[in-house]
């Protein structure tokens, strides 16, 4: 199932110039059980690829940096780092994802992924999977 934003299926063209990432909200049925989960996503993943030998070996000034950053899409098949929504992805539940708001920098995007969970009470809710907001605030049990 592709992710949700504004009632239609969202494209890679859809990610607005200057796009960092997006708040989104998972929910699936588990065991009979409506669950949901309030997170944030990077739209894509940077990685340093070292050169190999040859090409480090053609290299005139050894001072260079010997890696190459690779930028790649990341988000379409996420499916959160909730422990319980990976394993039912693994077992072929269906979960709807919704991109809840696109946010345009690391900032933004973890104020806004805050404010929703505080909004929507994930702490308190039993239909909620979110442990934690920012490592500082946790559910009672």
């Amino acid at each position: 199932m592709s992710w949700i934003y504004q009632g239609k299926d969202f494209t890679n063209s859809m990610i607005p110039e200057g796009a960092v990432g997006f708040v989104y909200e998972m929910e699936a049925i588990i065991d009979g059980k409506s669950v949901r989960y309030v997170g944030k996503k990077n739209f894509y993943s940077t990685t340093k690829k070292k050169f190999g030998k040859r090409a480090v070996a053609q290299m005139t000034d050894k001072r260079n940096k010997k890696y190459e950053t690779v930028s790649k899409a990341s988000y379409q098949n996420y499916y959160s780092s909730n422990a319980v929504l990976k394993e039912a992805h693994k077992a072929g539940i269906p979960i709807k994802r919704y991109i809840v708001r696109i946010c345009f920098s690391k900032m933004e995007l973890t104020y806004f992924e805050t404010k929703y969970q505080f909004l929507r009470e994930v702490l308190e809710k039993d239909e909620y999977l979110n442990g934690n907001i920012l490592g500082r605030f946790y559910k009672i049990k």
